[in-house]
């Protein structure tokens, strides 16, 4: 059965997260479970700043116990790389942080090492994708134009968790805007907007909100409010 899949909205290896991702350890099956850290999407904002996520992915998690690699693919040459793809295969936790998830889309899409990822998942390693990463998992993604107008688009995602998309950093929109991306959203598409330090953790199509927040599910024009503890299948 594939493992567990984690959304979070925002907070990826801060301490407030620390709780939550001991509980994505525990899941993970090993004493010492081998965590590989992607900060691929960080990498358009500039090397230092993929650096400095890669080393906080690694203290993070060295910190609660876990064996962790950063598996450092900045472009979609770095995706073939088999040294990088065997990194991601052995894994038990797969994590992808946040940045700009047009660039981890490109990076990710048809590659040997999502190969790898979808195989270790497979098997039950757990998925876990933060701000952009969750974004990349779910069935599709919005789009926006750099120019006017700023309409939304919408692009397919990596399709782990079809029928949703996924809002982070829910609690900083405009509600009203989010409101509108629902509408717009594809037939059949549930947004998910997922408050900063929250997450959704699931399989096989049931969830469990976690976190300090809320995550509000828009299904067109109705909405529905989840807090931790609250319970939510995909799909329905």
């Amino acid at each position: 059965m594939p493992g567990p899949v984690a959304l979070v909205g925002a907070g990826e290896f801060l301490p407030v997260m620390a709780d939550l991702d001991r509980q994505l350890l525990a899941v993970a099956g090993p004493s010492r479970p081998r965590v590989a850290i992607l900060p691929t999407a960080s990498y358009p904002d500039g090397d230092d700043v993929f650096l400095r996520w890669a080393a906080m992915g690694v203290e993070h998690f060295r910190s609660l116990g876990a064996e962790v690699e950063a598996v450092l693919v900045r472009t979609a040459a770095d995706a073939w790389d088999p040294a990088n793809a065997q990194a991601v295969g052995e894994a038990d936790l797969i994590y992808l942080s946040g940045g700009k998830p047009d660039h981890l889309l490109r990076v990710l899409a048809g590659s040997p090492l999502w190969a790898a990822a979808l195989a270790a998942h497979a098997r039950g390693a757990t998925l876990a994708g933060c701000s952009a990463g969750a974004m990349v998992l779910a069935g599709c993604q919005v789009r926006f134009r750099r120019r006017l107008p700023f309409r939304p688009g919408w692009d397919e995602a990596l399709r782990i968790v079809p029928g949703v998309a996924v809002l982070p950093h829910y609690d900083r929109f405009p509600e009203a805007f989010a409101a509108v991306l629902a509408l717009q959203a594809p037939k059949g598409i549930a947004v998910l907007g997922i408050d900063e330090d929250t997450a959704l953790i699931g399989q096989d199509g049931a969830w469990q909100v976690r976190g300090r927040a809320r995550v509000t599910v828009w299904r067109g024009r109705h909405r529905e409010r989840l807090r931790a503890g609250d319970l939510f299948r995909s799909g329905t």
